[in-house]
Order: C-alpha cells, then sequence, then structure tokens
C-alpha cells in the first residue's frame, strides 16, 4: 500500500508496488497497466502523481508508452548469446539518440560495448544479449 507519511516519494511507491506486479507477472508482458485514472482513484493519488511512477517504469524499461492506446508492460526481447573473445572488454552506457532509433530501444535501456584487442568495437542492446565466454 501508499504510505503517505513515509520519508519515501508517494510516486517512487507506487512504482515499487507496479515493478512488483510485473516482476511477480501479475501484470504479464504486453498487457496494458491500469489507466492514470483508475490508478490515481484505487490509491487516492493525482493523476500527476501516477504519470510520475509511469514515468519512472519507463525509464526503467518495464513498460512503454503509446499514446492513445496506454501504457503496456515492455516485452522482452529474444536474448542474442554472444561469446566474448580472449582479451575482449565489455562496458555499459546509455545509446545515443540515434543507436537508441537504430535499436528501437526504451528509455532507460542501456547498450553495451564489447572492444576487442584491436580496439574495435560492437554495440549491443543490453536487454537482448546474453555473454559468454568460451
Amino acid at each position: 500500500m501508499i504510505d503517505l507519511s513515509a520519508d519515501r516519494a508517494v510516486f517512487r511507491q507506487l512504482a515499487d508496488l507496479l515493478r512488483d506486479q510485473i516482476q511477480s507477472g501479475e501484470l504479464a508482458p504486453g498487457r496494458p497497466l491500469p489507466s492514470e485514472l483508475r490508478l490515481a482513484q484505487e490509491y487516492g493519488l493525482s493523476r500527476t502523481t501516477v504519470r510520475q511512477a509511469i514515468g519512472q517504469l519507463r525509464t526503467e524499461g518495464l513498460v512503454t508508452v503509446d499514446r492513445p492506446r496506454g501504457t503496456f508492460v515492455r516485452v522482452p526481447e529474444r536474448a542474442e548469446l554472444v561469446t566474448l573473445g580472449r582479451g575482449e572488454r565489455v562496458s555499459a552506457r546509455m545509446p545515443t539518440d540515434a543507436e537508441r532509433r537504430t535499436y528501437r530501444l526504451a528509455e532507460g535501456v542501456p547498450v553495451l560495448v564489447i572492444t576487442a584487442t584491436d580496439g574495435s568495437t560492437t554495440v549491443h542492446p543490453a536487454d537482448r544479449v546474453q555473454l559468454t565466454r568460451p
């Protein structure tokens, strides 16, 4: 439940509740979240607070907003297995706008940059790869 007297911001509490429902499968991938109005009424919050909570989940890459249809639990992408070569390094960063468009990345999804021993790099959406060593 939402504790209006808690030190934690109310929108973060709502985001925590919705995140738990997503992670437990109660809100399944591809399914819509309740409307902003319904969430506001159910928890006795303003729509602004509900929008902040949804914005937090969007930033985390857990939901997508499809106006005017609504907000949906993000469907995880199929992961590609990438084998790291000897001496290759991996770093994570947020994508550029061009990378976000190229890979159709949801807001909040980072990219993994693999740097080979010769200095060349490859970029992979972090939500679509699984790294392994030979």
